[in-house]
């Protein structure tokens, strides 16, 4: 007897924004990485009417591009088209399409190669279409439970405190060693092979579609070289000397993994009132497994003990804030602080003129003196709001009335 297996859905905290946008665009697309849900979010929201067509298919993809009004008469709105950078020619059409409807939530898109593709729907489809980033599975997710953009102020974080079951060091490094991707989590399997599979099916396919690489082992000593500088400013003559490549390469590809949803920059908080500031991004891998895997990490255990134990937590906790506010719709508000006389601050978030400023420690036991340079931020004319040490102390503990140490669990 042949039984019917039965996939999991992970509920995603996206879906209350998806639905209300395609209340008020007639167009809503998703982008980010391979894998991460998008498809799966838009078919559980679908109403019976609404067809799909991925351009994953040849055929499809083919009548998309060489027959595009053909296309819309074989397959009307209302419409899931999947990966639609395979076919931008479709754009100028879908616009034409949706002017003469005048309705909402006509066609739902999503898309993997953005650095095409959000060049086209801006030139295409402006004022149509709502965009939403999206990324793998956030904490909350997991653990479905409800979240909002990570914004510590004492309201919001004693809410948190009763939310979450607590985490010791070793579910924080399973949890960053297995990273964020849906499939990882609705099915027992190896981690690393499902990461080896992701990037030779997924990430190097891509790329080639988005830019000719000449040597495809240079763009993969490339990428590991990004991944093992994940929680580091980024210096591109470096890199590029590392790799072996020249620096106009080195930006141009990593435009490309930014652009795809893998890596996010982090930029500086520029003020006039603050002087030397250092100008360069920091780097972050979005999904800490496959940083892992392309670091060459085998187990969590392993990762835990490792020099880049510290980086990993550090990029663990930056992706989950990232993705508290990519749920709901927001562009994160964050940047960090570093100056010449080598004072920094790990992140700070900008909301309604305060600013927010975080270290992020991998220590069960925090002390004031890790915020020794939260007090820079005086020079500026505007609010200083309440100063957290995200780290792995067990509760939410006040250090000083201006400074809590926040648990990663409750991020």
């Amino acid at each position: 007897m042949i039984q019917k297996v039965v996939i999991m859905y992970i509920k995603r905290a996206l879906e209350a924004v998806v639905t209300e946008m395609s209340s008020h665009f007639p167009i809503v697309l998703i982008t980010g990485p391979r894998q991460i849900g998008k498809t799966t979010l838009l078919k559980q929201l679908a109403e019976p009417s609404r067809s799909y067509i991925s351009l994953d298919d040849p055929l499809a993809r083919n009548l998309a591009c060489t027959e595009p009004l053909l296309f819309l008469q074989r397959y009307t709105p209302p419409l899931i088209i999947d990966e639609i950078q395979y076919a931008p020619q479709l754009l100028p059409i879908l616009k034409l399409h949706v002017d003469q409807q005048e309705s909402s939530g006509l066609f739902w898109l999503t898309g993997s190669q953005t650095f095409h593709l959000m060049r086209e729907v801006r030139e295409s489809l402006a004022g149509r279409v709502g965009i939403l980033p999206m990324q793998g599975l956030s904490n909350a997710e997991i653990k479905d439970e409800s979240s909002q953009p990570f914004l510590p102020t004492k309201e919001m974080l004693l809410s948190r405190c009763n939310q979450s079951n607590q985490w010791d060091l070793k579910t924080v490094y399973e949890r960053i060693f297995k990273g964020s991707m849906p499939a990882l989590y609705k099915t027992e399997q190896d981690v690393e092979r499902f990461y080896a599979s992701y990037v030779d099916t997924y990430i190097y396919r891509d790329i080639k579609e988005l830019t000719q690489v000449a040597d495809e082992l240079q763009f993969q000593r490339f990428l590991v070289a990004c991944a093992a500088r994940t929680s580091q400013m980024l210096n591109y003559s470096e890199l590029a000397r590392d790799v072996g490549i020249s620096s106009p390469t080195a930006k141009k590809w990593l435009s490309l993994l930014v652009s795809s949803g893998l890596v996010v920059l982090i930029e500086p908080y520029y003020n006039n009132l603050l002087k030397r500031m250092v100008k360069a991004p920091n780097l972050y891998f979005l999904d800490t497994g496959l940083c892992a895997y392309l670091t060459r990490w085998t187990s969590s255990q392993a990762l835990e003990v490792s020099a880049m134990s510290g980086a990993f937590f550090e990029t663990f906790v930056v992706s989950e804030i990232i993705k508290s506010y990519l749920n709901y719709g927001k562009r994160p508000p964050i940047y960090y602080y570093r100056d010449s006389d080598q004072k920094e601050i790990d992140l700070l978030i900008e909301e309604n003129g305060v600013i927010y400023p975080i270290e992020i420690k991998k220590s069960a036991h925090p002390t004031f003196k890790m915020a020794k340079h939260f007090n820079v931020l005086n020079q500026l004319n505007k609010k200083v709001g309440l100063g957290t040490i995200v780290c792995m102390s067990n509760d939410l503990l006040p250090l000083k009335e201006d400074l809590w140490a926040v648990p990663v669990w409750m991020i």
